[in-house]
């Protein structure tokens, strides 16, 4: 039971109720309480021992929070079929959470260089929106949804919004977590079909799963490994298969360092593609 309603109770009716004792106020008599003197913010259970705590959020800890990621990033790829390239780029992120919930914002900008050919410019943009399910101490369930802006521009007719929805499965145990996800994404470009030179791009929704272990070192390094296969936007295309490493830092409470590292583990995934991202919390 909550403690405050026997509390607000044993005040009301202190003046017919002269015989009951409960110097805790946990709603248990003092007669059957066998822990005594529990805190006031406990849940109790029929002995008056404590089964429950409850954290009273102050007014600054009620308020939403929000961070910003500034990241560099490198895919180099060498396709039997085409000529190695080198992409690099800069991303930015911002993110908003209160609560369970949260939002979300991503684009970045990017450069390639190949033997026949350089191509620059912005990526497609990210929006969405996520919510935290926790269902058990230990076991959580993060369900999100977005679109993919057509930000970025090329010959292919990537035109229109792509949306995507996506669960992720966590559980803690110990310092281990282990985890698992799956995205759905709705292509909605156009299909690219060339006659002159016998060649067609057909576009297909996608599935994504991917599944890992990860571990807490300390209070401020965690780090993950992870397998991952997703479908090609092309049909006919091979799946895009990686394993993947992700580090987190904290270096303060406002500042933090994300790693990651993916090696490409299909003829579709770069070769090696890694990123360095900083963000600040606040």
């Amino acid at each position: 039971m909550n403690k405050f309603l026997p509390l607000l109770l044993t005040s009301l009716l202190s003046s017919t109720l002269f015989a009951y004792s409960d110097s805790d106020m946990d709603g248990v008599a003092d007669s059957m309480d066998k822990c005594p003197n529990t805190p006031l913010t406990d849940l109790v259970d029929a002995n008056g021992c404590t089964k429950a705590k409850v954290k009273l959020k102050t007014q600054k800890e009620s308020k939403g929070h929000a961070d910003v990621i500034i990241g560099a990033n490198y895919a180099g790829s060498n396709f039997a079929s085409l000529n190695s390239s080198d992409t690099y780029s800069a991303s930015i992120q911002a993110d908003y959470y209160y609560g369970n919930f949260s939002l979300q914002a991503y684009t970045s900008y990017y450069k390639t260089a190949a033997q026949d050919y350089d191509e620059s410019g912005l990526n497609d943009s990210f929006i969405g929106a996520a919510y935290n399910v926790h269902m058990g101490k230990s076991l959580s369930l993060r369900l999100g949804a977005g679109a993919l802006l057509p930000t970025y521009d090329t010959s292919l007719n990537n035109n229109n919004t792509d949306y995507t929805g996506s669960a992720t499965l966590s559980y803690n145990f110990s310092k281990l977590n282990l985890f698992g996800g799956y995205a759905y994404t709705m292509i909605n470009d156009d299909d690219v079909i060339d006659t002159t030179n016998n060649s067609s791009y057909i576009y297909q929704n996608t599935n994504a799963y991917s599944a890992g272990l990860g571990y807490y070192f300390t209070n401020k390094l965690y780090m993950s490994g992870a397998y991952n296969l997703s479908n090609s936007i092309y049909e006919g295309v091979e799946d895009i298969k990686t394993a993947s490493l992700y580090g987190y830092y904290a270096i303060n409470k406002n500042r933090f360092l994300i790693f990651t590292y993916a090696y490409g583990l299909s003829d579709t995934a770069s070769d090696n593609a890694v990123s360095l991202k900083v963000g600040y919390y606040f």
